[in-house]
């Protein structure tokens, strides 16, 4: 990708395409068709597993005022208690958190290019899959990964953090 291809996509996707770039990442955010705000719609528009979708989950992280955001399976709830019992008390966060942390709304939130350096956590559920794909800052725009170059992008441990899986129709949304 030349700089001249980053301008043509909408700020939160350009904020991700340079970190990739930056970071030698192989694969740039690609532009769907239609939205994929959550994990189900994300994966009906790639043609892949639920659990392939890396979701963003953005949690309020109380004692720094930041944010927590977690990586996980779209097919996996985020078990709260198990963030918590890591990271110290959470909350929810609320789209103008998510929004003033991150520089994304709900349904792009990236698990890079943050505003703000957030504490992250990569679920293990995750390992489940050779490819995994993840929200590039906005809604419409996804990009390509494996575990371990989640990882290497996003310097965050792996750990067990979700619940068992869920009916995915009624699945928690992708942040």
């Amino acid at each position: 990708m030349c700089g001249a291809e980053v301008f043509a996509l909408p700020e939160g996707v350009q904020r991700v395409a340079r970190y990739l770039q930056d970071a030698n990442h192989p694969h740039t955010p690609q532009m769907l068709d239609g939205a994929a705000r959550t994990s189900q719609e994300a994966a009906e528009q790639l043609g892949i597993e639920v659990g392939q979708v890396a979701k963003s989950v953005v949690f309020k992280h109380k004692p720094s005022g930041g944010h927590v955001l977690v990586i996980a399976a779209g097919d996996r709830r985020v078990d709260e208690k198990k963030v918590a019992a890591l990271v110290g008390k959470t909350g929810r966060a609320d789209a103008e958190f998510v929004k003033a942390q991150t520089g994304f709304s709900i349904g792009g939130v990236s698990p890079v290019a943050h505003l703000h350096a957030p504490i992250t956590l990569i679920d293990a559920s995750l390992s489940r899959f050779e490819l995994l794909w993840a929200a590039a800052g906005h809604p419409h725009a996804v990009f390509p990964l494996t575990l371990q170059q989640l990882q290497a992008l996003t310097g965050a441990p792996v750990v067990d953090i979700a619940q068992e899986p869920v009916d995915t129709a009624a699945g928690q949304s992708q942040a």
